[in-house]
């Protein structure tokens, strides 16, 4: 969702601290703290207010930012969405330990004064769609997941008879999901175009393809080094003095790395390129786990370049 284009530095600065009933709002120079119901009409009356050149900063919250998200987008206003994390490491840092809705908006602003924050661009309504449609499907996974686990402690007939009906009804909804989503990639131009690019890879099945297509729209708009690290999938450093420790990836999107795991594990053993690759890093005595690691960030390389350039790679 990050865009690589410049923007002018804005004016001002709104940190946005988001819950279900509430955004709690800091803008910087000013210091001005307001807060506001999380409410379509409320936001709208809000955002009518702000100048052109402002810049809200606001962390990635599932399910509590969709109302200023669409209206942000709808009135052309720049954004940037954070990573929680990174927002409650930047706190510490500026020795700030307390967390309260009122602070944690002020450490957004904050943030967004002192950094320079990628400008987050809102993606489509069917990728949107595709996003809960995904989240819907882990849910129903998950459940499916425990409920298994349960039958084999089941103890009694009618308990074990109950588990199964369960996982059956759950298997048949999450059937009907994955046509759905099948459909909607199907319908929509751009994630069709995508998919047919992508289905083409060895290791790209129905479900890895449709989480890169819901959960990581920046395929194909970042350089190599920005999508391993959007991904999770590039190394960093670890050294002090003479130390040298092994190198580690941090962070990521740990749905989207764990579906380029899956495809690496079946890619490496019919594309020549990556077997190669997996062969070399094996004869110097590689880990399998930092094989695998290399393997997904050189299949997410591939699928980026893919993308960008909108024609399938001549690879083997």
């Amino acid at each position: 969702m990050t865009w690589t284009g410049t923007l002018t530095m804005p004016q001002a600065i709104i940190g946005c601290d988001l819950s279900r009933a509430f955004l709690d709002l800091c803008d910087l120079p000013s210091g001005r703290t307001q807060r506001i119901p999380n409410t379509c009409d409320a936001v709208a009356e809000w955002v009518e207010t702000l100048a052109p050149d402002i810049l809200v900063v606001f962390e990635a919250t599932s399910g509590c930012d969709d109302i200023l998200i669409a209206t942000l987008t709808e009135r052309a206003h720049h954004f940037s969405r954070v990573n929680p994390r990174q927002a409650r490491e930047f706190a510490r840092a500026t020795g700030v330990l307390a967390k309260t809705d009122r602070i944690d908006a002020r450490v957004l602003a904050q943030m967004g004064t002192a950094l320079d924050l990628p400008v987050t661009r809102s993606i489509s309504s069917a990728r949107a769609t595709l996003a809960d449609f995904l989240r819907r499907r882990r849910q129903l996974v998950d459940t499916r997941k425990a409920e298994k686990l349960r039958r084999h402690r089941a103890g009694h007939d009618d308990i074990a008879e109950q588990i199964d009906a369960m996982i059956a009804l759950l298997s048949t909804q999450i059937r009907a999901l994955d046509q759905r989503i099948k459909s909607l990639i199907d319908k929509d131009q751009t994630l069709s175009e995508q998919a047919a690019l992508m289905r083409a890879m060895p290791g790209i099945g129905p479900t890895v393809l449709a989480i890169l297509l819901g959960e990581f729209p920046e395929l194909g708009t970042l350089c190599r080094r920005k999508i391993a690290s959007l991904a999770g999938l590039a190394p960093y450093a670890r050294e002090s003095g003479t130390w040298k420790g092994a190198r580690r990836i941090w962070g990521g999107r740990r749905k989207v790395r764990e579906a380029l795991y899956i495809a690496a594990l079946s890619a490496s053993r019919r594309m020549l390129t990556l077997i190669a690759m997996r062969d070399r890093m094996r004869a110097k005595g590689k880990a399998p786990k930092s094989i695998l690691i290399a393997v997904a960030r050189q299949l997410l390389v591939i699928l980026n370049g893919m993308i960008q350039k909108r024609q399938p790679l001549q690879i083997t």
